[in-house]
């Protein structure tokens, strides 16, 4: 592998960019943007990237953004397995809170709903009472 350009240029001709770097960084954006694809998405933007990158090695030129969309990728990585992670770890009352919405038709039942989901939360995590601020009580 040579680090010669592939393609003869002229004097004032600009570089030959590779593309696939901005692709990579849309893929990674989207990752960031649409959590149930996130992961998917992400890492497509990191393997497009690289590829970018190599490309862009082996030929002379340069790939614009495709460092930015591997970093942009490993962060919607995280991003997922964090909110994954804490969808797990909330998952029973997460349930209940929707078990109890499903059956309340009042407001009042409504809010009583959202307070034991708090109170839950709280309890699960040892947090203090009424710092947990979702949902946010009426009133």
């Amino acid at each position: 592998m040579s680090q010669t350009p592939t393609e003869p240029r002229t004097t004032g001709q600009p570089p030959a960019v590779d593309r696939g770097g901005l692709w990579a960084l849309l893929l990674s954006l989207a990752g960031l943007l649409l959590p149930p694809y996130g992961v998917v998405l992400s890492v497509l933007g990191i393997y497009q990237g690289r590829k970018a990158r190599l490309r862009a090695k082996d030929e002379g030129t340069s790939a614009p953004w495709s460092v930015a969309s591997m970093v942009l990728g490993a962060v919607g990585v995280l991003w997922a397995a964090m909110v994954l992670g804490t969808s797990l770890l909330i998952w029973d009352e997460n349930a209940a809170w929707q078990q109890c919405l499903s059956q309340a038709n009042t407001v009042s039942a409504t809010e009583d709903c959202n307070v034991a989901f708090r109170t839950s939360i709280e309890e699960r995590f040892g947090l203090a009472p009424g710092s947990f601020p979702y949902p946010a009580p009426r009133g």
